[in-house]
């Protein structure tokens, strides 16, 4: 079977783990503030606060921005649940915006057309990987706060510079289907020092010295409690193999959007379209979706008929309001939103995804769809 992601992990990966292993020291410590320091640098942040997840570094970006019931954010419905439970966490009510058909991203149209009194944040997620414009959703805002749910776009640009840079707060997660991993774990970057120094408090349960200072200082510190907080500390271990995984991104990215070129070669003589990149941006491929024809059976047989050919793939990004964990919630009409989720499908990309793989993957596609592909099988 032809795997849809497979991350890449090697024996420097085992070695980094392995150290802090016999350090003893496994808990969140100086790995993690290194690995804070070195992947805001590539976003071009000031600050880096590692979190045990990107749905705990959402919850923590809203939370310090005083969300609370009866407030609204505004999130798209297509992308993974996380984005919204996030809001929900807080006790705020989820807005839905629509998305770009091209990218699948909510754009300054979109997020300005649900946008109420109510309002209280705007949380924008760069889908699959590929660039939101930001510039243009904030100038909609106006002082409404914008965070984004940078989760899958590690290695992405817009306007020549990385995503989340000069963000009031990007969350990022690496989780194995991202392009780094650290087996689950995420991240907040932030210019405000201000605002880095409270969410590395409220991470670890509101402490006013978190246990790695007060055991690097030699004395016997007596921490404070200045708020009701929460857990989510990311470990040593995680971070040494963050920091490993964060040295191979540039790669990591040249491999997979030179794959995606060579499937859209591939693809084009059947007239599917797929991701691309953004005016003014560049993905970093973190899912290769493919839009299916109208005359293209349902996603659920295609998957199916792909699985039969040894081909791995995955239904398109998610709607949470068409979740049952959702239903009855109330939202304006999402036409673009229903159709990406019920359309699009995510093929195979990953560093051992060969030609052979490519071609076996196009023409097991052309087959469940009723086209003649000029890739022969294998």
């Amino acid at each position: 079977m032809i795997p849809v992601m497979r991350p890449l992990l090697g024996e420097e990966e085992a070695q980094a783990v392995a150290d802090v292993v016999r350090s003893g020291w496994v808990a969140q410590g100086p790995r993690v503030a290194e690995f804070e320091k070195e992947f805001a640098a590539s976003v071009g942040a000031a600050y880096g606060v590692a979190t045990s997840s990107c749905t705990t570094a959402l919850h923590l970006a809203l939370y310090v921005l005083g969300v609370g019931p009866g407030d609204e954010v505004i999130v798209p419905s297509l992308s993974f649940i996380a984005s919204t439970n996030a809001v929900r966490y807080c006790g705020a009510v989820p807005v839905f915006a629509d998305v770009d058909p091209l990218t699948g991203n909510m754009t300054a149209d979109t997020v300005s057309a649900v946008i109420t009194p109510r309002t209280r944040a705007v949380m924008v997620v760069h889908q699959a990987g590929v660039p939101a414009d930001v510039p243009a959703i904030r100038a909609v805002c106006g002082e409404i706060p914008v965070v984004e749910d940078a989760a899958c776009a590690a290695g992405s640009t817009l306007a020549g510079r990385p995503v989340g840079h000069g963000a009031l707060m990007a969350a990022w997660s690496f989780h194995p289907r991202k392009l780094i991993t650290t087996g689950e774990g995420g991240m907040i970057t932030t210019d405000d020092a201000e605002r880095a120094a409270r969410l590395r408090r409220l991470r670890e349960h509101g402490m006013s010295v978190s246990a790695a200072d007060r055991h690097a200082s030699g004395r016997n510190t007596v921490e404070e409690y200045g708020e009701t907080a929460f857990n989510y500390r990311l470990t040593d271990m995680q971070a040494a193999m963050g920091l490993v995984q964060l040295r191979r991104l540039p790669a990591i990215v040249a491999h997979r959007r030179e794959r995606a070129d060579r499937y859209r070669a591939l693809l084009a003589p059947l007239g599917l379209r797929t991701v691309c990149d953004p005016e003014g941006g560049t993905t970093n491929v973190q899912s290769f979706w493919v839009e299916l024809p109208d005359a293209a059976p349902p996603v659920s047989e295609v998957l199916a008929a792909l699985s039969q050919a040894g081909v791995s793939a995955r239904r398109g990004i998610m709607a949470a309001h068409l979740e049952p964990a959702y239903a009855g919630h109330p939202h304006g009409p999402l036409p673009v939103t229903e159709h990406l989720t019920a359309r699009t499908l995510i093929l195979p990309l990953h560093h051992d995804l060969s030609d052979a793989d490519q071609d076996v993957v196009v023409a097991a596609l052309a087959a469940a769809i009723g086209l003649q592909s000029a890739v022969p099988s294998h």
